[in-house]
This record gives C-alpha cells, structure tokens and sequence, in this order.
C-alpha cells in the first residue's frame, strides 16, 4: 500500500510534479541524496495521470550513489526532467563492494522521458588513473546511464560528463529516440563510450555532440533499424557496428543508417568490427553524407579484430622445443577455424574528407568467409598530412565502387 503526502505534490495542467527537494534531498552534492531520489521516484511511479513530472531542480547539484528505478509507471509517459546536477561519488571507499556495475540504471520503465537541460557527471578521473596502472578498482567501474526494457524512451537535451566506463546504454529497448545530447570525456579515458545499443530496435540517435576516450556510438549485438543523423563526433574511436562474435557468440546487427555525420579527429571513422571465430551477420548498413577530418582508419571493415596485441619482451628461454614459433593456423582439435560473423551488403555514399593516416580505406575480411556486396559511391579521402598521399587495401572483399579515391584493389566500378 503506498502512501501520499499532499504536501508533496503540486497539481499543474500536465499532471502531479514530484520535486526531490520535497523528499529531503540535500541539493549541496555533498549529503547522499540516493533515499530521498528513491522515495520521490515511488510517489511518482504510482502516479495514474497524463505526464507526472519528477523534478531536479536548477541550481542543485545532488550526490547520488548506484540506485536502479524500477517500473513499470503507472502513467503511460512518466516525465524525468533534470535541470539541475547529478554527480557521482568520487572515491573508490564510497561504492559498495556488491553494487552493481551501473550507476544510474531504469528497468522497465516503457514511454519515459528524459530530459530538462541539467547535467551527468560520473567524475571518473580516479577510475581511468586506476586503468592506467593496472589497479583492481579499473575492473570494479560503472557506466554512467543504463536503460534497460525501457520502450518508447526519449532522451534529450542533456550534457553527460567524465563517466568511469560508458556514458548512456541501451539495452533491449524499442522505439527509442535520443537528440540533443552533449556527452564529453578526455580522449585518454578507457572505456568511455558515449552511446551503447544492444538487443535494441527502432532506435533513432540524432543532433549530438559525442566526444570521449572511446567510441562515440557503439552498435552491438541483436540489433536493427538504428539511425544515426546529424552526430557530431570526436575525439573518440568513431561510431562503430560491434565489436560482434566475441569467444565465438553468435551475434546479428542489421539495418542502420547513419547519415550526415562529421567525425573530427577520432581513432576510426565509419567502422565495423567482429571478431575470427564468431558467426551471426552484419547486413543492410549504409553511411552516407560522411565527413571525416584527420581521422585515423577513416572507412574501416575488420573482420579479424582483436584490441590486444602481443607483445614479447625480455623473455628468457631454458631447453625449450620451438623457442619462437608463430602458428597461424593452430588447430589441435582438428576443427572449427572457418567461422566468421558475415558481413553482406554495406554501402558508403558521399563519404569524404581527410586522413591522418596513410591507410584510408581498410576492407579486411575472414580468409574463409569473403565480405559481399560492399559498395562505395563517391567516396573521396585524402591526406591531412601536407604532401603526402592516401591509399586502400582490402582482404577477401566483393566489392563495387564508382568515383573513389584512393584506389582500392578489390574493387571493381558498377555501380
């Protein structure tokens, strides 16, 4: 049975509003407001109305530690409006040692929306140091936003600074729209995504400024009809499709567009990347009305990926058969080895802009398992460097293009 305080809530045209002050949250960001951001969250779930409106005001900042709101709302579009601050706490003695690895997380919640021009920050300077040196609290980061089962969400008009790990995801959500989000990091943070997607559908990303440590949208697994239009991104790894079929999984991402995008020095441009050993398929993508600016890997296709390099150093070797030996087809139990997560039917339209790199286009498919019908119509990328030229290589790609430069060997002109 839930119980109402009238002095609580004050009535509008738009439905009841549930101010978090009224719950007792301190607004200095130095008292824990977690329990009174919990108790407001309740009244205002339970609300039957058009809209309720739970409040963070302006001019607070509110200290919230790992707290996950639950749905699902009674009203068919709760209203979350944030004008003022939310901060993390900033030390490793001030989390949990069993809090989960989400700092701000909605479960459930269908038709929300999120919004009010106030602001994030997970202020994750002491977690990325502890990456640098290997420390254990690197392992023990949270994502800053996590929405999961979370239907007809939209997220907007919202800045999102210095998270320990990602920014925002998306997890088995549909009919998502996010605009106009601001979501800034340092381009040596680890792990910083701005925008993860998996197991989602009918998610639109549009009109935001992404620059962080990693990549600034990450498309994964299980996903289909994603738009990303009008994104201003860098630093960062660029957006990307993947990584996919890690340790083997099976994994499928199709139907995403993204469109008027500019990439400002970023890592990678326009990228996909699925790992040797997985299965699944990526399929139906389209980039078009790209600009790239001295980005490194501008159009990137690699179907071998894997981050970690290795690295033999200061070795010592006693009575060893084969002291160095690179074996690159190792197979011991005599199977497996032409599994590949497919990747069919990718187009780059009007994709232009310059390189820092030499390597402009990389299309690096599986040995075993080409990339097909790959397509490249007026793509033009030259090299930041003053003198200097750009080129293409390719692997096993089944490729078309028509007015693309720099050459790439694969391709063949019909389109």
């Amino acid at each position: 049975m839930v119980s109402y305080c009238s002095c609580r809530i004050i009535f509008d045209a738009a439905g009841s509003r549930f101010n978090v002050l009224n719950y007792g949250a301190d607004g200095s960001g130095i008292v824990d407001a977690t329990q009174a951001f919990q108790k407001a969250w309740r009244d205002f779930c339970q609300a039957r109305e058009e809209m309720p409106t739970l409040e963070v005001p302006a001019g607070n900042t509110f200290l919230l530690k790992s707290v996950t709101f639950f749905g699902p709302c009674m009203s068919k579009t709760p209203h979350l409006l944030i004008e003022g601050t939310i901060i993390a706490p900033n030390s490793f003695n001030s989390w949990d040692d069993d809090d989960f690895d989400t700092w701000i997380g909605f479960k459930s919640v269908d038709g929300l929306i999120v919004d009010g021009g106030g602001r994030f920050d997970g202020r994750g300077e002491p977690w990325w140091k502890a990456c640098y040196v290997n420390d254990n609290a690197c392992s023990k980061r949270h994502r800053a936003l996590h929405f999961n089962k979370c239907n007809g969400l939209q997220l907007s008009n919202l800045k999102h600074v210095n998270s320990q790990k990602s920014h925002i995801s998306i997890n088995g959500c549909d009919d998502v729209n996010i605009s106009n989000l601001q979501i800034i990091a340092p381009d040596n943070s680890p792990n910083t995504d701005g925008i993860d997607i998996s197991e989602s559908h009918r998610v639109n990303v549009q009109n935001s400024f992404i620059g962080t440590g990693d990549d600034c949208i990450a498309i994964n697994g299980f996903c289909s009809q994603i738009n990303v239009t009008g994104v201003n991104c860098g630093p960062g790894h660029g957006i990307s499709i993947g990584s996919l079929g890690k340790d083997g999984a099976y994994e499928t991402v199709e139907e995403v567009h993204v469109k008027n995008c500019k990439l400002v020095g970023t890592q990678n441009g326009v990228r996909i990347k699925t790992w040797e050993g997985g299965s699944g398929y990526v399929r139906k993508i389209t980039f078009e009305d790209i600009t790239l600016v001295n980005s490194r890997n501008p159009i990137i296709i690699d179907q071998q990926y894997d981050p970690n390099g290795i690295t033999f150093e200061d070795v010592a070797l006693v009575n060893s058969e084969n002291p160095i030996i690179i074996d690159q087809q190792y197979n011991p139990s005599g199977n497996g080895g032409d599994s590949a997560v497919k990747i069919s039917d990718v187009t780059y339209r009007n994709v232009h802009g310059s390189s820092a790199d030499e390597v402009a286009i990389k299309l690096n498919c599986a040995n075993k398992r080409a990339c097909t019908n790959i397509v490249m119509d007026n793509v033009n990328i030259i090299s930041s460097n003053p003198g200097e030229q750009t080129s293409g290589t390719c692997n096993n790609a089944q490729a078309i293009g028509h007015f693309v430069f720099p050459s790439v060997p694969c391709l063949s002109s019909g389109v």
